[in-house]
């Protein structure tokens, strides 16, 4: 007599999502009533410069997220598709790894020098190059796709948080209305992301072998509206010579310990977040039922929003603590959190909810380290900054990369591990970073 075993389905629980949505769109609504900022991007009365700016860049911003999203939930899928074995995948995030550090440390410079805009405009140029090559020959080579699009994600990271801080501050606004702008672009970024995943879905129809194409054709028209619009919108005046920012760079970045405990906590959140989306599907489903990961997607970004939203009412609302304090304990959370994961618990409710415990985090950090940057990092100086702090993190993936890859030497928890060390070690230096500002008060490097 035979045997039938009954496969098991996890199904995503929806009061997760709706508390959620409903805790999303509470704190956005009611904030504004219980904050002292003297404008906003809801508001409808601030200066006209300012509004404009705002919903023209911002714009920009969602299109960019959009194309970034459209190849994080469709790019494994793709591979796996056309037969793209486990080696070949391994490869080519070694390549994206290796690409990141060799080539992307040094754009955050480039962008400094030659201009914000265009970096800018370089990143739509690398997404619109993929999708034509996957538009011409269906599948591409692995190396191009993974060179092109780690260089567009490395400049994703500084170019967009730089460009408008500079504009920004040349419209002399105040500090408030930027940090608005953090937090905005926390929040926005994760829900264009959500939207990628639908226009995804829409695109294939349940159909991949008729419309694979029709992802990159929608990235290609988003790079080249997004370029002119760009091209078009703002206007940039020539920046300073390579000697003066050699020498500006080692002057207020180098020898500056405040900045290098700054850039050390940026590098263990980009670390923690990479190791976390390589990792999360295989950790999830590790205990054999079947799991739909599409609909636990957007809880995770769903929970980056909502930390994004708590950002303003720790900085300027009735929460107010001092931005250092505020991510002390957000890291001290997210590092027990990924502790707790390492430890390798495989309920897969208890591991949903963690990982949307832990996003919500991300995004209290995200728009609280931008702010920092703008204490002690010089405008001219902003994007090279970022892009060095995010070296040892690059280093650090490409590293675990190889041994977990070829050497299979770790394990996917001791990664996980490693990542809840590194953002534990962010808190200590957030704690020292307390310690120095008590001793030299914030040099704002902005108008207020």
């Amino acid at each position: 007599m035979g045997v039938v075993i009954e496969s098991e389905v996890w199904e995503n629980n929806q009061p997760l999502s709706i508390f959620i949505c409903v805790s999303c769109l509470l704190s956005i609504v009611c904030l504004p009533q219980n904050s002292s900022r003297s404008s906003t991007v809801f508001d409808q009365s601030p200066p006209f410069s300012l509004l404009r700016f705002q919903r023209n860049f911002l714009l920009v911003f969602c299109t960019a997220s959009v194309m970034e999203g459209m190849w994080s939930v469709f790019g494994e899928y793709e591979m796996a598709y056309f037969g793209i074995n486990r080696e070949q995948m391994m490869s080519s995030l070694i390549i994206t790894s290796a690409s990141a550090l060799f080539f992307g440390t040094s754009l955050g410079m480039l962008s400094d020098l030659i201009g914000r805009k265009k970096v800018s405009l370089i990143f739509c140029i690398l997404h619109l190059l993929v999708a034509v090559f996957k538009t011409l020959f269906s599948h591409p080579s692995i190396w191009l796709a993974s060179v092109c699009l780690s260089l567009a994600s490395s400049i994703f990271i500084f170019s967009f948080e730089t460009w408008m801080v500079v504009e920004h501050d040349k419209l002399g606004h105040r500090l408030d209305s930027l940090n608005e702008m953090f937090w905005l672009m926390t929040f926005l970024e994760s829900a264009s992301s959500i939207s990628s995943q639908v226009i995804t879905n829409w695109l294939i129809s349940n159909n991949i072998e008729k419309n694979t194409v029709s992802p990159s054709n929608f990235t290609a028209l988003l790079a080249l509206i997004t370029i002119i619009f760009i091209s078009k919108e703002w206007k940039e005046s020539p920046l300073t010579t390579f000697k003066e920012y050699q020498l500006s760079f080692k002057t207020h970045i180098f020898y500056d310990k405040r900045i290098w405990l700054l850039g050390w906590a940026q590098s263990c959140v980009h670390f923690s977040v990479a190791v976390f989306w390589i990792l999360w599907a295989p950790t999830i489903v590790a205990d054999g039922r079947e799991v739909h990961l599409g609909m636990i997607y957007p809880c995770l970004l769903g929970g980056r929003m909502l930390g994004s939203t708590m950002f303003p009412w720790f900085i300027n609302g009735p929460l107010s603590i001092r931005t250092e304090d505020c991510l002390v304990y957000a890291f001290i959370t997210a590092g027990i959190v990924m502790s707790i994961v390492a430890y390798d618990y495989q309920e897969v409710g208890i591991l949903v909810g963690l990982f949307c415990l832990f996003h919500m985090c991300i995004g209290l950090i995200l728009p609280s380290l931008a702010r920092l940057r703008t204490f002690y990092v010089p405008n001219e100086l902003r994007g090279g900054m970022i892009s060095l702090s995010l070296a040892p993190a690059n280093a650090a993936i490409l590293f675990c990369l190889f041994q977990r890859g070829y050497n299979e030497s770790i394990e996917n928890s001791t990664m996980i591990a490693f990542s809840g060390i590194g953002l534990l070690s962010a808190a200590i230096s957030m704690h020292f970073l307390k310690q120095s500002g008590k001793q030299s008060p914030h040099q704002n490097f902005h108008k207020h």
